[in-house]
């Protein structure tokens, strides 16, 4: 009879319950952020990864057009880790960029559209790598021009104007304030290398006028626009990669002749502010008063005053086109104002 199988043992019929996982890794709080420390069990060869994780916003500072993250933070903290940044935070930080830059230059857009609207149609037609650049310089030189008429107060105008020299300063320190107009303005200079002279020269012209008083002569007038409008021209040509004297010589006599005629058209409102700023020159030579101007006369000695200002600016314009034939392509779109 063949002997009956062995009844197995209950400890033999139950399965061996499966040690619980080690675990693989642990977090450690430090100072506002976790670490992870994943662990592999060989003993006390056991390499450690660092893998770091903030329970906050990332602390991003957008400076310069860069991001600048706790990467470097963390590889000081920790000289074995390993930082790494999510691709959703890459994405936001990306986007969040784009959207300043994106509002620095809709701000220079609108206002060189509101207060210099030939400006703003001759940047237009500029080529697209310098487009952005100048409708900054145009922006910086309507911020310059406006503060005389928007102050009460000589010292309050002298005070924005030691503001802009500043900004000039700091933006070729790579260091911009945080306003539209300024960022805009690094990004030109860094993208072109603008010379600093000519804007410095802008503002201290500027500075100058604002005395609030009539030009003393036509030799002064000619001066403000030199300072001004060809120093404008000079910085517009450096945005379009052109160096040459005869583009030089150009900038130089349209600026004059811009500045000559700008005066000019502002006569009636600044006439309506009873303020004249005509060369005082002309108008005695002509015995044309401020008072003449402030009413609005039409008279001949007006008249005579407006046409020898106006003759001076057609003798510039012409001078300006006795360079056309040496003055290259590239640099034409520098002046399309004329």
């Amino acid at each position: 009879m063949p002997p009956e199988p062995r009844a197995h043992s209950a400890i033999s019929t139950l399965k061996r319950p499966s040690r619980q996982a080690e675990p693989k890794t642990r977090w450690l709080s430090l100072g506002g952020l976790e670490v992870e420390e994943p662990i592999e069990a060989q003993g006390d060869s056991a390499s450690l990864c660092w893998h770091v994780r903030s329970n906050m916003a990332p602390s991003i500072s957008m400076k310069y057009g860069l991001l600048t993250s706790r990467r470097s933070l963390c590889s000081k903290i920790f000289p074995h880790s390993t930082c790494r940044q999510r691709p959703t935070e890459i994405k936001s930080l990306s986007s969040s960029a784009n959207s300043s830059s994106q509002h620095d230059e809709q701000y220079c857009i609108d206002l060189v559209r509101s207060r210099d609207y030939e400006g703003f149609v001759c940047s237009l037609l500029l080529p697209e790598a310098a487009r952005r650049s100048s409708l900054a310089l145009r922006a910086f030189n309507v911020e310059l021009a406006q503060v005389k008429d928007s102050v009460s107060q000589k010292t309050i105008g002298l005070m924005r104007m030691q503001f802009w020299k500043t900004v000039v300063e700091d933006i070729y320190r790579d260091d911009p304030p945080v306003q539209p107009v300024s960022v805009e303005l690094w990004r030109a200079v860094r993208k072109h290398t603008l010379t600093r002279r000519w804007l410095l020269k802008i503002i201290a012209e500027r500075e100058k006028d604002m005395e609030d008083r009539a030009y003393r002569n036509l030799q002064e007038l000619e001066t403000y626009a030199e300072n001004t409008q060809s120093s404008l021209l000079y910085l517009l040509l450096e945005t379009l990669g052109v160096k040459n004297v005869h583009a030089d010589h150009a900038a130089s006599h349209i600026g004059k002749a811009h500045g000559i005629v700008t005066c000019l058209r502002a006569t009636l409102y600044h006439s309506q502010r009873r303020k004249v700023y005509l060369p005082m020159d002309i108008c005695m030579l002509h015995g044309a008063s401020q008072e003449d101007f402030i009413r609005g006369s039409r008279e001949q000695n007006v008249r005579d005053v407006v046409y020898d200002i106006a003759s001076q600016a057609h003798i510039h314009l012409q001078h300006a086109r006795s360079f056309s034939k040496n003055v290259p392509d590239a640099a034409m779109p520098a002046f399309l104002h004329t």
